[in-house]
């Protein structure tokens, strides 16, 4: 349901702000929660969608509209059909549902960023958790000591971000392949090989609850096997071996548990033999650009 229009001057009359909330029903205070900090933003939203995913819907505010999938489609799956249903807007921004906006000026700040660059095509937001703390997995650089700085970077965080929709056109939506895991990768370097902008703001905080991704096996199983999918789709050939070395290496020295790295193998060779959607190399630019910005597509 609409609650007004954001103005900008590089958007023509407007800028519609879709907001765009996947749930798994297991997290209904934590969703009214968050609900209620979108409300409650001087800057609203023009629409804000909730799409349960293979769940049942929870009990929602009257102004808030949905979308019912039979099943569970996976980040990637679930954030199209939020896509597909705000194909009306200018800019989709994606919220975790156990996140929270602490500010009430989010939404302002994004129409702020947008109109000052038009060829912005992706903000990041920071991520803390309840005490303020900013995980340096969160920070999406590799020198990520402050969390703080702003600026363009390779890539951003699925918790929170906006999607601008003329990029979308041309870039194309989520890979339906991935389900999770790397699919903000998979974006941004369709998005920067198409010449458009990834900014990571810390001024957009979403409050999360501390986690660890690990925590499952089958984590490390989509974890490789997405691994291989990016390098397989995006990758110029000679730089193929040299990234999935890189990860097989960093995996061996980091993973403790026998059953994680029995699972990441097993992901791995599956990432070779399944579907993964079309290979389209990046030009080289985009790899010296990537690697000017602080993370070469090796890492």
């Amino acid at each position: 349901m609409g609650h007004g229009v954001l103005q900008t001057d590089g958007y023509g009359a407007g800028v519609k702000l879709g907001v765009a909330i996947l749930t798994m029903g297991t997290r209904p205070k934590e969703l009214a929660e968050l609900l209620a900090s979108v409300r409650a933003q001087t800057a609203p939203a023009v629409r804000t969608v909730v799409v349960a995913n293979g769940c049942a819907m929870p009990d929602l505010p009257p102004w808030v509209e949905t979308v019912q999938l039979a099943e569970n489609l996976g980040v990637t799956g679930g954030r199209n059909a939020a896509l597909e249903y705000l194909g009306d807007m200018d800019l989709v921004l994606d919220l975790d549902d156990d996140g929270l906006l602490v500010s009430d000026d989010v939404f302002a700040t994004i129409t702020t960023l947008y109109e000052a660059d038009p060829q912005l095509g992706i903000v990041g937001f920071r991520i803390a958790d309840e005490t303020g703390v900013t995980q340096r997995r969160h920070v999406p650089r590799l020198r990520a000591g402050d969390p703080m700085r702003a600026g363009l970077v390779t890539g951003f965080l699925g918790g929170a971000h906006v999607l601008s929709t003329r990029m979308l056109e041309e870039v194309g939506h989520w890979p339906d392949a991935f389900f999770f895991a790397h699919e903000e990768t998979d974006m941004a370097w369709r998005a920067i090989d198409s010449g458009w902008r990834v900014r990571y703001e810390p001024r957009l905080l979403l409050q999360h609850p501390r986690t660890s991704p690990a925590r499952h096996a089958f984590f490390y199983q989509v974890n490789a096997r997405n691994r291989v999918y990016l390098a397989r789709r995006h990758l110029p050939a000679v730089l193929v071996p040299v990234y999935l070395g890189m990860w097989v290496a960093l995996t061996l020295a980091r993973t403790r548990s026998l059953a994680g790295l029995r699972a990441w193998f097993g992901g791995f060779a599956e990432g070779w033999r399944t579907e993964c959607g079309p290979r389209r190399p990046m030009r080289w630019g985009t790899v010296f650009t990537l690697a000017r910005l602080g993370r070469p597509p090796v890492i």
